[in-house]
């Protein structure tokens, strides 16, 4: 008995990684960008945190919002407030892989927003953002619904 539990715990834990790894969006314990409201950056050219009762599930990720006029224009228009690459490191797409972000380097890019691993990747793609961003631009197609 305790072994076929053990195996169903297993096989639990087995699944739910493979489908986290497989995530479009990035999210760290269900919240996209960490919570933070991805219209915020763009209007406020700062990270402002979202507020628990205004939130929007899209792309099967839950987005946060500071305010309601901000929830409204995402729900419009998501992909043009949505992170590229799901959230995922610009720079680490445009290597061929998916890698986590910090909130903290976020960049805005010909009216796109872009996250990084930590500062020290921010700074490789602030010297060479366009050529990287092309290549990201090729590799998310191919890696999006992979690990």
């Amino acid at each position: 008995m305790k072994k076929l539990v053990f195996l169903f715990l297993l096989s639990v834990c087995f699944f739910g990684l493979l489908n986290a790894q497989k995530a479009e969006i990035f999210s760290k314990e269900g919240k996209a960008i960490k919570g933070f409201d991805p219209v915020g950056f763009f209007i406020e050219q700062k990270a402002i945190k979202g507020a628990d009762s205004l939130t929007y599930s899209w792309k099967n990720a839950n987005w946060f919002f500071a305010t309601h006029a901000n929830l409204e224009a995402f729900k419009a228009h998501p992909e043009k407030y949505a992170p590229q690459f799901g959230g995922y490191c610009a720079y680490g797409t445009a290597d061929g892989h998916k890698a986590p972000t910090e909130t903290d380097t976020w960049t805005i890019v010909n009216d796109k927003l872009y996250f990084n691993y930590n500062q020290k990747v921010k700074g490789y793609w602030m010297q060479n953002q366009l050529p990287l961003i092309e290549k990201a631009n090729s590799n998310w197609p191919i890696i999006k619904d992979k690990d």
